[in-house]
Parts: structure tokens; sequence; C-alpha cells
């Protein structure tokens, strides 16, 4: 059996057999999907492919589509500006939160940055598992989309000082990211005015009658052509994707079966995809460091801690039960805490004991948060 084929047999049984396992032994699905991506990688069945890692890819890039469209721009800016101003206090209490963490751990600066990262797309696995009729759920999504947002853009900026320096090129990226949330934002509301006077717009575009899965081909000509817009200007994919999902929720509410085709194809295959990729680029033989488990330990209850304080600002909105489960929500920034600590590991501002400190605490913050929301959440 060639490896390739091993490959593509040990994807196929895990994405199959992991909610079977998940439901067994009473764990929710994505740390499973982790953890058997981790022993397959460990022992050879899953090893460093292109085409798998172009797949991983591909799944995270869509998680962040479907957590943008689950966004409603309309809520945050029109039928709540308390919300609005809510959301921005608790993202900047998570970064004081960070800054008194890291002078009394005396962390690195980029510990600041790390620590209130915020991604809004695992919660989009929360809604497809317990529904996304729950208060708190729309609230993680709404607050954490600003969060998202904030985070993806320190992330770029923070990638072009790194990568460049303060040079030219990155007041560049700088420049043109700004740039493309100023268009964004104008599009959005040239869309909104075009829509408000030909609404017929929409039902051209995408009918109720659909016997040609339009609806399907204009939400992946949206993906792409965000992703094409990023690739351009060399900014972070996930952005465009996100933006693209936010777009497509914004416009096109009208086709309610939408979404659920959307999720279904995503957590159907190409997601898991995603979690295993995550789990096989783990060395478990690192576990063996000195104070590799606590340390992530310590990184995975400061930002748990950091969420539940802060999330007590929306005390007034969210009963005590709710107000842990949003926090909760907040507490798996699994792609972006990867991303940023690779970022700075090949930058130098970390060492090797932090850089796999920081993904192991990925991976708790991931299993931890769902067990004690799956906990919250049992009748």
């Amino acid at each position: 059996m060639t490896p390739d084929v091993a490959l593509i047999l040990t994807l196929s049984f895990i994405i199959f057999f992991a909610p079977f396992i998940a439901k067994f032994i009473q764990l929710p699905t994505i740390p499973v999907e982790i953890t058997l991506g981790a022993l397959a990688g460990y022992y050879g069945f899953l090893y460093d492919n292109i085409l798998f890692e172009h797949l991983a890819e591909f799944g995270f890039l869509y998680l962040m589509f479907l957590a943008g469209s689950e966004l409603d721009l309309t809520k945050i800016f029109h039928k709540s500006s308390n919300l609005l101003k809510k959301s921005i206090f608790y993202i900047l209490l998570l970064y004081l939160l960070s800054i008194g963490f890291s002078w009394y751990f005396e962390f690195s600066t980029i510990f600041i940055f790390i620590l209130p990262l915020i991604s809004v797309g695992l919660v989009a696995t929360l809604s497809k598992e317990l529904g996304n009729n729950q208060r708190w759920i729309n609230y993680s999504f709404n607050v954490g989309g600003i969060g998202e947002v904030i985070s993806i853009t320190l992330l770029t900026i923070i990638s072009a000082i790194y990568k460049s320096g303060f040079t030219v090129s990155t007041y560049v990226s700088i420049v043109e990211l700004f740039a493309f949330l100023f268009i964004s934002f104008v599009l959005f509301r040239i869309f909104c005015i075009v829509l408000w006077w030909f609404p017929e717009v929409k039902e051209f575009l995408m009918p109720k009658k659909d016997h040609q899965e339009q609806d399907l081909r204009i939400a992946f000509a949206i993906l792409f052509i965000f992703i094409a817009m990023m690739l351009f200007l060399h900014l972070e994919l996930a952005f465009g994707a996100f933006i693209a999902g936010i777009f497509l929720r914004s416009f096109f509410q009208h086709k309610k079966d939408l979404p659920e085709k959307l999720s279904s194809f995503g957590f159907g295959f190409i997601i898991p995809s995603f979690f295993i990729y995550i789990g096989s680029t783990f060395k478990l033989h690192s576990l063996l460091m000195n104070g590799l488990i606590e340390m992530a330990l310590l990184i995975t209850a400061i930002m748990i801690t950091m969420r539940i304080v802060a999330s007590f600002v929306f005390y007034k909105n969210l009963k005590l039960k709710e107000i842990f489960l949003f926090s909760l929500s907040h507490s798996m920034p699994l792609t972006l805490l990867i991303a940023v600590a690779t970022l700075a590991y090949h930058s130098s501002s970390i060492d090797t004991f932090h850089y796999y400190a920081f993904i192991l605490s990925a991976l708790f913050e991931v299993i931890f948060a769902m067990l004690l929301i799956k906990i919250l959440t049992r009748k």
C-alpha cells in the first residue's frame, strides 16, 4: 500500500468513525477528530502532504466563511448601538487583562496580542450541534465577529511587521488592509441601497424555485472572489472568507435553506479534514519537554479566565449560565492562536518551548471549553 493510499484511507476512516466514537465516550466531535489526527500522525498514517495541507486550509477558510455567514451586521449596527458599545468595551477589557497577565507572569510582548485573540470559527460548530436559536450563541457570533475582525486586523499588521520590519512594504500592507475594510464597507452600503430599491434582484440571483443549485454557485463565487482579493493584496485569506460570509448573510436571507446546505457540505467532509490535519501537525513527543504541559495549562487557564471576567460586561443581557457559555465559546481561537504562535516562532519572538505550549494550549482550550459547554447545556 502506497503512503498516499494509506493517508486517504486513514482520513476517510477518521471522518466516518469520529462521530460514533464521540457519541460513545460522550465527548464533542472536534476534540475526538484532533486527537485521532494526532495519533494517526504519530504512527505515520498521516504525514506532510501538499494535497492534504491544501484540503485542510480550504476547510479552515470554509469554516471562517460559515462563521461570517452567521454574523448579522444589521443587528449590530442598526438595531442595537448598546450592543456595539458593550462589544467594544468587552474587547478592550480583554486587552487590558492581557497586559496585566503578561506583566504579572513576565511574558514577552507578543503575549499581549495573543491572549485576547477571538475566533468564531468553532462557534459555527456549536451552532450546528446546539442550534442557533439560543441567545448566548447569537451574542457569541455578533460580539465575536467584531472581535474576530480586530484579531485578524492585528494579525495582518503583526505579520507584516515580523516579516519585513518597519519598512515601506509593511506600511503598504497596512494601508491595503484598511483600504480593503473601507471598500468592503462602502460596497456593503451600496448593495443595501440597491437591494432596497430593487428587491427583485435577490429573487433573480437566488430564485426560490431553483433547479440549478444557483444559490450554492453564487455562495461559492462570493467566497472565491474574496479569497482572490486577499491573494492579490497579500492579506490574510481567512479575513476574506469571513467577510464573504457576512456579505452572503446580509443580502440573501430570503434563502432559508442555504445555510443548511452550506453547513452540511462543510461539516460532512471539508471542516473535519481541517481538524484532523491540526491534530496530525502536533508532535506527541514534545509532551516530554520539561514543564510544557504546565505552561500550556497556565495559558489555557489565563485565556479562559480573561473571557469569563470580561463577559460580565453583558450581565444585563445574559443570565449567569449564559455568560459562562458565552465566555467559553470565545475561549477557542484555535486557528488564530496557532497562526500567531507560528508567526512569532518563525520570527524568533518566542522559543520552541513556548511555541509548543501555544499549540498544546490551543488543543486544551478546544477540549476543555467544548466539554464544559456540553456539561452546561445538558438538560
